[in-house]
């Protein structure tokens, strides 16, 4: 099968590449080092020639929300346009556990903006929301650390490997299209200070973590709100296994 993967050259995005050839199929990476610029919509007709499904895991530097909204909403109106007039037959979108009760975060303005189009759009689609990924935590610390200090909202996440992402990603785009949104999640909650600790013993790095709710995350991100609903897809690697080999 011939499938397209926008946002190919980033994590998720190569992940899903590689998958999607493993299991034997023809793959087109569309990125701006391909010639294919969502921004504008150059290149994405030849990029779309023949396709069957488009994985877009595509995403965008850290913005206001009117930006991000923007930006993520402008390049998913380019590509469900295009994959119209390709006959794309199924559009599979990436985007965050928790994305419908988060109010105030730029980025998931954003993905719910994606969301919405897709689902009103002309091509048959599945999202796929997933939670946060294991190295989650040591990135949100790395924003803000300072002189060996750094702060982050203790947040209760079920974190999920990216690797695993990409497995059900390629799965998804190869089956029939759902036309509702499946939640994917790794094995267990853990706590994000926690992990981000972990994680930078396992480094061998000392960083004092301070957890505060005054930083980029707020309490609207709380309790369970980034957990996933009954019935979500449980991807098997544990964030301790991850943790394992990056030591």
């Amino acid at each position: 099968m011939r499938l397209a993967v926008a946002g190919a050259t980033g994590n998720i995005g190569a992940l899903t590449v590689a998958a999607l050839e493993r299991d034997g199929h023809e793959v087109v990476r569309m990125s701006r080092s391909g010639g294919v610029d969502l921004s504008t919509g150059e290149g994405l007709d030849a990029a779309l020639a023949g396709v069957a499904a488009v994985v877009d895991v595509i995403s965008m530097p850290a913005a206001g929300a009117d930006e991000t909204v923007a930006y993520l909403g402008g390049a998913t109106r380019r590509l469900l346009a295009a994959e119209e007039r390709a006959g794309v037959r199924h559009h599979v979108l990436l985007s965050i556990v928790g994305v419908d009760r988060v109010g105030g975060n730029a980025h998931y303005a954003g993905k719910r903006e994606q969301e919405r189009l897709v689902a009103a759009g002309p091509v048959p689609w599945t999202v796929v929301r997933a939670t946060q990924f294991h190295d989650f935590a040591e990135m949100v610390a790395g924003w803000g650390e300072r002189d060996g200090v750094a702060s982050l909202a203790p947040l209760l996440v079920q974190p999920v490997a990216p690797a695993d992402v990409a497995e059900v990603l390629a799965e998804t785009a190869v089956a029939e299209p759902r036309g509702t949104h499946l939640d994917l999640a790794g094995p267990e909650p853990q706590d994000l200070v926690d992990m981000a600790r972990r994680t930078h013993a396992a480094r061998g790095r000392e960083v004092r973590l301070v957890p505060t709710w005054s930083g980029v995350f707020g309490p609207d991100m709380a309790g369970e709100v980034l957990l996933p609903g009954e019935g979500a897809r449980i991807a098997p690697t544990t964030f301790e296994e991850w943790l394992a080999a990056q030591r």
